[in-house]
């Protein structure tokens, strides 16, 4: 853990491992313009790569475009998206400037229709198509909207579509493809529509659990690549990421605090927990995530000596938390650090931190320097009258 005042339970943000990230994702999918979907980790904003790069961010609640704002995110580079909106915030969305917002229903079409009417802005509308879920509107939806579009205030310029997380597969993504050519053929015949952007979000998976994971991860991208590249040639094509850009950007770091043995199980305690840490598909915690030990400073994996199996488990009193069922490591000590790498996404932002009313962890980003984002928030006064 790097020697800069920091304590855990903790996070580092890597703001040149995201960097790398994104660029390597350029390389690949070269001129097409990539969105980052901020709910994946918001406190990547502060180190947000320029325009050449991000082009824009997703947002999708007012929380988050309050955090977009509090950073000076420009408005230009932001696309409010979500299945819930009202009038206020599509009132303060479009105030601040956003540069597109999404339509994901004949109600969110009638009230961005009316508060451009009232308000005289003009923001690009995508009407988002639903992969058969909450989210997006039918096709049947969708082209009744574009048939009657010539009175509207605001521009129609797309569509949108996002049919899940985590995929491994080609032909996931073939499927979606087919899905938005299908209903673009029908625009254009019936309605004479033709987009601007389309703006897509893959899904794709990140490597948590087997080696080589960069490598993993670069192998999937350039698997759908001419997929993608294909259909940027016949539509101005976005993409939209939040997992992929942001998994290898993030170390938690948690302290063993008590180490016991019951039923022949060594079980190593730590200071965080399930609230703070989780990695997409690790099933009861029998995948294990890339985890090493630190004591005093330096890593042991390299160091000879005895090894031990081990349950690693949080401070939550509650048989669920479990970080990793079993694990071979180095015989631990208390006062022990443990890192566990690539919880760039969504860990900072989905655990349910103020369960058991434990201290929200330290919030740190090394960019050029290391320096504290958040500082430790005693989240019991978020559950009580005090």
């Amino acid at each position: 853990m790097p020697d800069t005042g920091m304590n855990t339970p903790c996070y580092l943000f890597d703001a040149s491992r995201f960097k790398k990230r994104i660029t390597d994702i350029k390389e690949g999918l070269h001129d097409i313009p990539l969105t980052f979907s901020i709910k994946a980790n918001p406190f990547l904003l502060s180190a947000l790569p320029a325009k050449n790069l991000i082009e824009h961010v997703e947002v999708c609640s007012p929380g988050e475009l309050a955090i977009c704002r509090s950073l000076s995110v420009p408005g230009d580079r932001i696309l409010y998206s979500g299945v819930m909106k009202e009038e206020w915030d599509i009132r303060e969305a479009l105030e601040y400037g956003v540069d597109i917002i999404t339509s994901e229903s004949r109600l969110h079409y009638d009230l961005i229709y009316r508060v451009s009417r009232e308000t005289g802005k003009k923001p690009k509308v995508l009407l988002r198509l639903s992969s058969g879920n909450q989210f997006g509107m039918s096709e049947e939806d969708i082209l009744d909207i574009l048939k009657g579009r010539d009175d509207d205030p605001a521009e129609i310029t797309g569509l949108h579509f996002y049919s899940g997380t985590a995929k491994t597969k080609v032909k996931q993504i073939e499927k979606d493809l087919s899905k938005i050519r299908d209903l673009l053929k029908k625009a254009e015949d019936e309605t004479g529509f033709t987009p601007e952007l389309v703006e897509y979000g893959p899904g794709l998976s990140a490597e948590y659990y087997e080696e080589p994971y960069d490598e993993k991860d670069r192998e999937l991208l350039y698997s759908i690549k001419d997929l993608l590249l294909d259909f940027s040639g016949e539509h101005n094509l976005g993409i939209e990421m939040g997992r992929f850009m942001a998994a290898p950007a993030g170390t938690y770091y948690t302290k063993v605090c008590d180490i016991k043995t019951n039923g022949g199980v060594n079980y190593a305690i730590v200071d965080g927990g399930i609230h703070q840490l989780k990695y997409y598909g690790q099933n009861m915690a029998m995948k294990i995530p890339p985890v090493k030990v630190e004591r005093d400073g330096e890593s042991l994996e390299k160091t000879e000596g005895t090894r031990d199996k081990y349950c690693i488990c949080g401070s939550l009193c509650t048989v669920a938390d479990v970080l990793i069922r079993e694990i071979e490591l180095p015989e631990l000590k208390v006062g022990d650090i443990l890192s566990f790498d690539r919880c760039g996404a969504y860990s900072v932002s989905e655990g349910a931190l103020t369960f058991l009313s434990r201290s929200m962890p330290e919030i740190w980003i090394r960019d050029g320097e290391t320096r504290c984002l958040r500082e430790k928030i005693e989240s019991w006064k978020l559950n009580c009258d005090y």
